[in-house]
């Protein structure tokens, strides 16, 4: 008989995918990303046999954990699962899929919500990122329902708040890891930045577009994607990536100006496809390379004044805005907050072939 894997699949955010507790999967790492694989129906370009979306923002697992140290509430260990590559890469934080470890962590009974509102803190084992998490939880139980909107998502929920600390270098050992606002790659101004997402930003008009094309028009702008690859591939090592052909990070992002009253328009390549909106920890590295003088996203924001040391910037992506409040010591980012929404899609149980793995008390 097979083995069938507590579930619970979630949206996050603008991403979604199926939670594990780690205790129900196989503690050998390349066992587990087997049936990682089996059970998102890679590799295929379709996922058919699987959960996954055939789509990078939709192809995400979550793996949750009890802390023993004392120094978080929660562990949270991201996936990114190759469609038809075939891979499981843990290298990557994902912030979207952070907002939803903790509703999944209460639904699945690993921790005990509180009345009202649950704060815990959620360890991106990927990482180290510590976030603080608070979701609304009338009755110790987690809410959907809200009026809270995020671009990218159809309909309002209930709102979860994130603040992030100490996500500098958060892959990369440093914020800039080449110690420059701005490298030259190919003749192209880049600054390579990492604060919680490692990224690599480029003026849109340095590779000949404007930074406002829709999605589907720079996805198929191949000449585009071939250089940006190209410039990607150079980053790797100047970022202490080393060779990232088979890897998410780093992101790019051609910025421009901002057309919609933010602070910046953004265009993100997840490494490879243009990204619907842009990803969480993606805006917080973004946002705090706006705030840089001397940075490629410095040249073309519209900065306003910040209050009390907080400044809130509204980051422009191809279905909306993504609005970032940045704590700031002196020019230093000490503190990174943003608003997100999740919901539970389904629970139950994905069927394992007794072939490949008999369970965890086989």
């Amino acid at each position: 008989m097979a083995y069938e894997i507590p579930c619970w699949y979630m949206r996050g955010g603008t991403s979604k995918g199926p939670f594990f507790l780690a205790r129900d999967l196989p503690s050998d790492t390349a066992l587990r990303d087997a049936v990682i694989l089996a059970a998102m129906g890679s590799p295929d370009a379709r996922q058919i046999d699987g959960l996954g979306g055939a789509h990078p923002l939709t192809s995400k697992i979550g793996i949750l954990s009890l802390p023993t140290d004392g120094v978080a509430d929660l562990d949270f260990l991201f996936a990114q699962v190759g469609i038809a590559e075939g891979t499981v890469d843990t290298t990557p934080n994902c912030g979207n899929m952070l907002a939803a470890a903790l509703p999944a962590a209460l639904e699945a009974g690993l921790l005990r919500g509180d009345e009202g509102t649950t704060t815990r803190r959620v360890r991106t084992l990927n990482t180290g990122v510590i976030a603080e998490i608070a979701v609304l939880t009338p009755g110790g139980t987690p809410t959907y329902d809200g009026v809270a909107n995020i671009d990218g998502v159809p309909h309002p929920g209930s709102p979860i708040s994130c603040g992030f600390l100490d996500t500098a270098g958060s892959l990369t050992g440093s914020l800039l890891p080449t110690g420059n606002t701005r490298d030259v790659i190919d003749g192209v101004p880049v600054t390579l930045i990492d604060n919680g997402m490692p990224v690599m930003l480029i003026a849109a008009a340095d590779v000949g577009v404007t930074g406002y094309e829709s999605r589907e028009e720079l996805d198929a702008n191949t000449p585009l994607k071939a250089r940006i690859e190209l410039l990607r591939l150079a980053a790797g090592p100047l970022m202490n990536l080393g060779d990232v052909s088979r890897k998410p990070v780093p992101k790019v992002t051609l910025v421009a100006a901002p057309r919609a009253g933010g602070a910046l328009c953004t265009r993100t390549f997840i490494p490879h496809d243009c990204h619907a909106a842009i990803g969480v920890l993606g805006a917080v590295t973004v946002a705090t390379a706006a705030v840089m003088k001397g940075s490629v996203a410095h040249d073309v924001a519209k900065l306003v004044d910040d209050v009390d040391h907080v400044r809130t910037l509204s980051i422009e992506h191809p279905t909306g805005e993504f609005s970032v409040e940045l704590a700031l010591d002196g020019d230093r980012v000490v503190r990174a907050a943003l608003l997100r929404t999740a919901r539970l899609l389904m629970r139950g149980g994905v069927p394992v072939s007794p072939s490949l793995w008999r369970g965890p008390r086989a």
